[in-house]
């Protein structure tokens, strides 16, 4: 007996402990373990419970529609007339600017219906000398042309005509070739050639009128603001007088003056008037008429 109660004793603890141990162990396997599958009745109590309503599926397309608004009518032709402005344009550059023409001159005026007169309708032009007609038909017919007045042209296949133009063309077509090219050089080839007439009258009946014939090229300064000497800087063609109205008439290129009280821009017939006297103290854009003179090399009969 006194046996069996020590041995009793020294396996006590060992027992309990082992029990102690297998507690833990069970305790951890069913952490570990997986819920078992619950029964028929466990499922048909789970599929009475009112399913949760799933959020509905959207589409890629529709994700796209929604969160991004359908461009208007007016945007899309915006951005396709911007994108065309872009593919016309590669460069952003600065844009050309055309070069000004000389102040006080436009480049180029339409004609407003241009004058013209027939042969029959100048005083006494049928007894002009040969030469003098010839050279005022040519002018007269390119009054029939309906040319604009284009500054620096001197040929009617532009389309237009300035003044110096008109008169260099004219003059060539019947055989003077020695002819300037503009209205000061113009002036001085007829002061050379002793044939220039001055005038300082503000009056059309003046005596120093009394020489000027048709055929004589008339000679302004001062029509607009450019730097040149001498400053002759318009001029034309004297026709003579018309018969019906007994007033003088000329005949060239413009791009403002009038016949009839009517204002013509281009090459036309125009009244021959002295320009009133200016109230501008810039002398340089004052028109004054400064004479008349002969074509040189042409002979008066």
């Amino acid at each position: 007996m006194k046996w069996l109660l020590i041995f009793a004793l020294v396996l006590g603890p060992i027992i309990s402990a082992g029990a102690a141990e297998d507690s833990v162990g069970d305790a951890i396997k069913k952490l570990l373990r997986p819920s078992p599958t619950p029964g028929r009745k466990h499922a048909r109590s789970a599929a009475k419970k009112p399913p949760l309503s799933p959020s509905p599926t959207v589409s890629p397309e529709k994700k796209k529609s929604l969160s991004t608004p359908s461009p208007s009518p007016a945007s899309k032709s915006k951005r396709k007339r911007e994108s065309k402005r872009k593919r016309a344009s590669p460069t952003s550059g600065p844009e050309e600017t055309p070069s000004p023409a000389p102040t006080g001159t436009p480049e180029a005026s339409a004609s407003k219906g241009a004058a013209t007169l027939s042969p029959d309708e100048i005083a006494g032009y049928d007894k002009y000398p040969p030469r003098v007609r010839q050279i005022l038909d040519t002018g007269l017919e390119l009054t029939r042309q309906n040319l604009a007045y284009m500054y620096g042209s001197s040929d009617p296949a532009n389309g237009g005509m300035d003044c110096s133009g008109f008169i260099f063309f004219v003059l060539q077509r019947n055989g003077f070739s020695d002819v300037p090219r503009d209205s000061s050089q113009q002036y001085v080839w007829v002061r050379k050639a002793g044939n220039f007439n001055a005038v300082l009258s503000n009056r059309e009946d003046s005596f120093e009128f009394d020489g000027l014939q048709p055929g004589d090229l008339l000679f302004w300064r001062g029509t607009y603001h450019i730097d040149r000497d001498p400053p002759v800087t318009h001029t034309m063609i004297y026709l003579g007088r018309e018969k019906r109205t007994k007033k003088r008439v000329m005949l060239g290129a413009s791009d403002g003056r009038t016949y009839n009280g009517r204002q013509i821009f281009g090459v036309s017939v125009f009244d021959f008037k002295l320009p009133a006297p200016s109230n501008s103290g810039d002398v340089k854009i004052s028109p004054v008429f400064v004479g008349y003179g002969r074509i040189p090399g042409l002979s008066p009969n």
